[in-house]
């Protein structure tokens, strides 16, 4: 070993044995350096690859919530794939799609039309509160069968679209919806006259969408079926905490809210149809939708007198769940040259389910060729 060192000494110079000193001190000032780096980012920085910190209760609920809501939002979709289209014996074709809402919501949509002769219109149908679209396969099938095009569009948290069931967290946005879906069926439809159809709750979406001037332009007339025009709470407390309730807790349940018993047909098979139906929904009202629809009524009620667009409004006189004398205050006081109205002895809510609902529909029909015909 001593002569490789005597060999190895040469190579060197006076200097090393005071360099080498220097370099190891400053090694290990380096080693130093680079461990406070290491413990800095370590224990000081937050790093992306660390262990994720368990969630505040707060916001482990909302996860949970976002969760429940996606997954029964993808069963309600493939559900409403086939239910409610109705059987097609070559007279009719259908379809469904998706359109993206104004906020970006996934709505589940419906389209049927006749296969032989030429279109008449088109009408687009606005569903009631906690129902959907595919309900009203038999009367779309009816309009084909006289030559009317048909599409139907799920609201947000309803049938097949986007959303908690049952939950609207502003009926502003299926307004919004409503004239967004209007402007891409008349863009894809051109020189087709449309109409908008609603039905209770949707016949106040209606009305409300055809207030503004670049959606009634766009229409050659809407029909109400038992709109909901003048609505009021179970109890009067109901009404008086809801604006707080649906800011606190939009999404409870309130139970004290249900209109319970009241039958909306006076078909058996109907109303069973209806509630054994997994598409609509009948648990409590939330209370953001309870408030929402409180509120759009009241808007309704006191801008009768600025309604202007072509309206049929029709309402059964023994209809417990939305005000016909309502529809009555709404034909005598709207500022429409083209208007009627047709009230049904007897008759109640869910007009298009009860026993006459072919000649119901063909009050409608017979209304928008009507309509037609005047405006050329």
């Amino acid at each position: 070993m001593s002569s490789i060192e005597s060999e190895m000494e040469p190579l060197t110079s006076g200097a090393s044995n005071r360099i080498i000193p220097l370099l190891k001190a400053f090694r290990a000032s380096l080693l130093f350096v680079y461990t406070f780096f290491l413990s800095f980012l370590l224990f000081v920085l937050p790093r992306r690859n660390r262990a994720v910190a368990p969630l505040s209760p707060r916001k482990n609920l909302k996860r949970r919530w976002l969760i429940k809501e996606e997954e029964d939002t993808f069963r309600r979709r493939l559900l409403a794939q086939d239910v409610g289209m109705g059987h097609d014996d070559g007279c009719c074709r259908w379809n469904t799609s998706i359109f993206y809402g104004v906020r970006n919501n996934a709505l589940f949509c419906r389209s049927w039309f006749p296969v032989f002769g030429d279109l008449k219109g088109i009408l687009i149908i606005i569903h009631g509160l906690n129902e959907h679209g595919g309900r009203y396969a038999d009367f779309a099938r009816q309009l084909t069968l006289c030559n009317f095009g048909v599409y139907a569009m799920d609201w947000i948290g309803h049938g097949g679209s986007d959303g908690l069931h049952g939950y609207v967290p502003s009926l502003d946005h299926v307004v919004a919806d409503t004239g967004a879906f209007l402007e891409k069926i008349k863009s894809e439809n051109p020189g087709i006259p449309c109409f908008l159809f609603g039905h209770s709750t949707g016949g106040a979406v209606v009305l409300k969408a055809a207030s503004h001037p670049h959606i009634e332009v766009m229409v050659e007339g809407i029909i109400l079926t038992s709109p909901a025009l003048r609505v009021k709470p179970s109890h009067p407390i109901v009404g008086a905490v809801a604006p707080i309730f649906s800011l606190v807790a939009p999404r409870f349940q309130f139970k004290g809210a249900n209109k319970r018993g009241i039958p909306v047909s006076r078909d058996p098979a109907a109303l069973l149809a209806k509630y054994s139906d997994p598409l609509v929904y009948t648990g409590p009202i939330r209370v953001r939708t309870g408030h929402e629809i409180l509120r759009i009524s009241s808007y309704l009620m006191r801008n009768f007198k600025s309604v202007t667009v072509p309206f049929f409004v029709l309402h059964g006189t023994a209809d417990k769940v939305t005000d016909p004398l309502a529809s009555q205050d709404l034909y005598n006081k709207a500022a429409s040259e083209f208007k009627d109205i047709k009230l049904y002895d007897g008759f109640l809510h869910d007009l298009l389910f009860e026993p006459e609902r072919e000649e119901i529909a063909q009050d409608i029909i017979n209304w928008m060729e009507k309509r037609l015909f005047s405006a050329f």
